[in-house]
């Protein structure tokens, strides 16, 4: 669903004053503004305007708003669920009872020009093909053009996006390239991470140099690139089979940037067998072990299994006791043990929260086998034969 010149239905709070517009001047009075007694496009109010008005619409008609996401709307009626997804102009909305998206397209059609698009197929970039057994979301015609845009579409795929035995530095005496150019792969390929986890460490790791890019560098993304070439049409595959159930895990590469020997965390998470949410970050401070780095990861993967605890709760999904997969023996013992040891003083407070999590049972780390660890997709480069099968067990596929 489309709301048709959307801004336009937002009131001001406060008082806008503009000029009077080309073509449209009184000529008894040229010198007077006009007062705006509603929002306008270009102003920076606009946006802000159209969702309180919006908001508060859905809310007399009796839809609750998301206690963590607040474009987020839901109805609920017995066993009935209604969910509602604001993004500006658009909404995306599904029920379990299609008497209610019926309701819904009513209400809001009662109250604001609307366009209904259909079932959802397209939206932000995003490719959306939905199935009896599941739905495959990609970005394929993205992809392609992404590819086409820098001239690498006749250049030969690689296996993996990032080579295991080249480590990225910042190459002081390496050739600078153009920044612009770099900084637009690196845009460009960071947009395609929304339905790629399986590039988004490589990705992670170039992004560190758009600040002096070398030729090092730009041979990297463009590898990134023809990786993408030859794998345009893969995504993420969203099963119906599935549970409920929160799982994740969480790795680190201990010392992994060559320049400050800081360590890279990463994590992936997964609603039953669906992968939900990841991430790829450098840590804020040096790790002196490997049980640091992968202590400082978890937490990290603690945090972001809290706050989707909390958005779940929304959609009618309780969970208990979280866990959180690690493969570090010596990180989940110091989680475990809530006396402060000597080896361990030196680690930030604040990512000692752990222990009491575990402690009231919230969360519970639990150990995973080197080779079944999912997040080395996300903390450091691997073979091809490792990496493709860590694409697949994430649900990075290609679907006819």
């Amino acid at each position: 669903m489309d709301v048709k010149s959307a801004f336009l239905n937002g009131f001001l709070q406060e008082e806008v004053f503009v000029e009077q517009p080309k073509g449209f001047v009184d000529a008894h009075h040229p010198n007077h503004v006009y007062r705006l007694k509603k929002a306008l496009y270009g102003l920076k109010q606009a946006p802000r305007a159209w969702y309180e008005r919006l908001t508060q619409f859905l809310v007399d008609n009796n839809y609750t708003r998301g206690s963590v996401d607040k474009t987020l709307f839901i109805k609920r009626d017995n066993d009935e669920l209604f969910i509602a997804q604001i993004y500006v102009d658009d909404i995306v909305f599904g029920s379990t009872n299609n008497t209610k998206v019926q309701q819904f397209v009513d209400v809001m059609s009662l109250e604001f020009e609307m366009s209904l698009v259909g079932e959802l197929s397209y939206f932000l970039g995003l490719q959306i093909r939905q199935m009896h057994d599941g739905i495959f979301i990609t970005q394929a015609k993205y992809a392609k053009n992404l590819v086409k845009k820098f001239g690498l579409e006749k250049a030969k795929h690689c296996d993996t996006p990032m080579s295991t035995t080249l480590k990225l530095s910042k190459d002081a005496s390496g050739k600078s390239v153009e920044q612009t150019l770099y900084r637009g792969m690196i845009g460009s390929l960071l947009y395609l991470t929304a339905s790629r986890p399986d590039i988004s460490f490589s990705v992670g790791v170039c992004t560190r140099y758009q600040a002096d890019p070398k030729e090092s560098h730009l041979s990297s993304v463009k590898r990134i690139i023809r990786y993408v070439n030859g794998t345009s049409n893969y995504g993420i595959w969203y099963s119906f089979d599935t549970n409920a159930s929160l799982v994740g895990f969480s790795d680190a590469d201990w010392a992994g940037n060559c320049d400050d020997r800081k360590s890279t965390s990463g994590g992936c998470f997964f609603l039953g067998n669906n992968l939900v949410s990841w991430f790829c970050k450098k840590q804020n401070s040096i790790s002196l072990s490997t049980t640091e780095a992968e202590y400082i990861a978890a937490g990290s993967g603690c945090t972001q299994l809290l706050w989707m605890k909390q958005m779940l709760v929304d959609y009618g999904f309780n969970q208990g006791t979280l866990t959180l997969f690690c493969d570090n023996m010596s990180a989940i013992n110091i989680s475990k043990n809530p006396v402060q040891h000597s080896r361990t003083k030196h680690i930030d407070i604040r990512h000692h929260f752990i222990r009491e999590l575990v402690e009231n049972k919230c969360i519970v780390l639990e150990h995973v086998g080197t080779n079944d660890q999912l997040a080395d997709l996300f903390t450091k480069p691997l073979d091809a034969t490792r990496f493709k099968t860590l694409s697949r067990s994430i649900g990075i596929c290609l679907v006819e």
